[in-house]
């Protein structure tokens, strides 16, 4: 489905930003055509800033980005629904959404919340980014064969202490092997949506 830009006044549409894990909605804004091209470009939330008159990136100056995760048009083809993992407050006073009641220590606690999505995130920062001196990088570039055997040892190892280790120990082990296995998702063009998927056609 496309959008109508004649829908919008002076070719603006608006644009709700939803939290892809919380479903909590973040923020509104507002998007030219170039704002969306370029929002589906870099997969970072662009808007057009009616105050500055032009293209903004949220979080330009603050590096409190929005990072796309799912795109959707509404039925009149006028409204845009962005689901994003916010880097940092979204909001400029510091709270978690725009819609806050201006209690900034929500922003402390979702800090805490890490997700294995954040994770994947940082993996394929890492990567695309080709961050030097990174551990993720440097595996990366060993070859896929490297990646799926460290896979493997991770398995073993979490196996072993499941049986006969500490509670502690097989949880450590059990991250070691979630990390590498996202990284071996990564060195083979996926990710844990294409996993969701699958699951989701054998639950049909």
């Amino acid at each position: 489905m496309k959008l109508d830009w004649n829908k919008g006044e002076n070719g603006l549409l608006p644009v709700i930003v939803q939290d892809a894990t919380s479903k909590e909605v973040l923020m509104l804004g507002y998007m030219n055509e170039e704002a969306f091209e370029k929002t589906q470009t870099e997969n970072r939330v662009t808007f057009y800033s009616r105050s500055k008159q032009r293209l903004w990136t949220k979080g330009e100056s603050s590096d409190n980005f929005l990072d796309v995760v799912d795109i959707k048009i509404d039925c009149d083809q006028d409204t845009i629904l962005i689901k994003a993992n916010a880097q940092g407050p979204t909001c400029h006073t510091g709270t978690v959404s725009c819609f806050d009641d201006g209690d900034e220590s929500r922003f402390g606690e979702s800090e805490k919340n890490f997700t294995i999505n954040d994770l994947e995130m940082i993996i394929h920062q890492r990567i695309d980014d080709q961050v030097e001196g990174s551990y993720t990088y440097s595996l990366i570039q060993k070859g896929i064969n490297k990646v799926a055997q460290k896979v493997g040892e991770e398995a073993v190892e979490t196996v072993i202490d499941a049986i006969n280790g500490k509670e502690e120990d097989f949880l450590y082990e059990a991250g070691d092997l979630m990390y590498h296995y996202l990284v071996l998702l990564k060195a083979k063009g996926f990710s844990l949506k294409d996993i969701e998927a699958e699951l989701a056609t054998r639950h049909q």
